[in-house]
């Protein structure tokens, strides 16, 4: 009888349900290899790495998990390769090190190289769209290594080809632009630019911008700390709404607006939950086990005892409120697995 494995283990929210196939992937030949045999098999297939954007549901998961830890990294002049089971925030670490412009923004942020361009992950201003040239992948449809341009992989804010044909590519390595200049890109967030001195538009060399988010990430619970549980997270778990600017113009004067072309405007959900009554810390009870951040609105934390059931109806409760109130729907940014909202 196969032993059943805790997904929990696997993930940064440290919930999640069972599994008998667990397959850990070291190398990118054995990952495409666990990816080929679960689909001959017909088996469901579940891909993870840093678990750091993800919901397991209670009942785990009824087929193959493969979690990837390939390793590897190739420098070519600005050009920079890597596997996709590096550590993303080891990875932008070292390029910072080495003076390399265009991820020192994106500095601490947990999870995997390889998870990276799904989400387009960005903070602070800068997206990884931003310096991804190329992503090699397992295109499980043509049962083939395939390798798309930036543009074939179609990203947008929090958004790309990848999240909306969900299961069809496995990413095995992700190219960079990263040309080795020692200082920043334009600093374009407003609260950064803030924290360094700065106004919008300067650049500071990549070390300073670098530790500069780190601090702010540091104070908002959104650097991985395994004693304090505001951390136990899948970071913001709300993505921040594109609204017309109809429904902009509704808001109240004071409501972050940030224009998001084509006739859209981007709005804060960090804003929108803390106004629709759900603060820093915001829980469901005494004693509850799942909670808001005590740091950030945006994150919904695992106190240590909780189910993935616990943080959903916590998840429904503050889309309610909110929907109630702002008439705005607001959507969840990690990857629901096995579960809904």
């Amino acid at each position: 009888m196969s032993t059943a494995i805790r997904l929990a283990d696997y993930t940064t929210l440290r919930l999640g349900g069972p599994c008998t196939d667990v397959v850990v992937a070291d190398t990118q030949q054995s990952l495409v290899s666990a990816v080929i045999s679960a689909d001959a098999e017909r088996t469901p297939l579940l891909i993870l790495a840093g678990g750091s954007n993800v919901v397991i549901g209670d009942d785990g998961w009824p087929g193959r998990a493969v979690v990837v830890r390939s390793r590897g990294i190739k420098i070519r002049g600005a050009e920079v390769e890597v596997a996709a089971g590096e550590s993303w925030p080891d990875f932008v670490a070292a390029m910072v090190a080495a003076g390399r412009r265009g991820v020192e923004a994106l500095s601490g942020i947990p999870g995997s190289v390889g998870a990276t361009p799904i989400q387009n992950v960005g903070a602070y201003g800068q997206e990884v769209s931003g310096c991804i040239s190329a992503v090699r992948v397992w295109d499980r449809e043509e049962a083939r290594a395939r390798v798309l341009t930036a543009a074939e992989c179609e990203f947008s804010y929090r958004d790309s080809l990848f999240k909306r044909r969900p299961g069809r590519f496995v990413v095995l390595s992700v190219v960079f632009d990263l040309p080795e200049v020692g200082t920043s890109a334009p600093i374009r967030y407003a609260e950064l630019a803030d924290k360094l001195s700065l106004p919008t538009g300067a650049v500071a060399p990549v070390g300073v911008v670098a530790a500069a988010v780190l601090d702010l990430r540091r104070a908002k619970g959104m650097v991985l700390d395994p004693q304090d549980h505001d951390t136990w997270s899948a970071g913001s778990f709300f993505t921040n709404p594109l609204v017309s600017q109809a429904q902009a113009d509704d808001l109240p004067a004071a409501a972050p607006r940030y224009p998001a072309g084509a006739g859209m405007v981007k709005v804060s959900a960090a804003w929108l939950i803390d106004q629709a009554g759900f603060g820093k810390g915001f829980a469901r009870g005494i004693d509850a086990p799942v909670a808001l951040s005590t740091k950030h609105t945006l994150a919904l934390t695992n106190r240590g005892r909780a189910s993935t059931e616990d943080l959903l109806e916590l998840a429904r409760t503050i889309r309610a409120g909110v929907s109630a109130l702002f008439d705005i729907d607001l959507q969840p940014e990690p990857v629901l697995v096995n579960c809904r909202l």
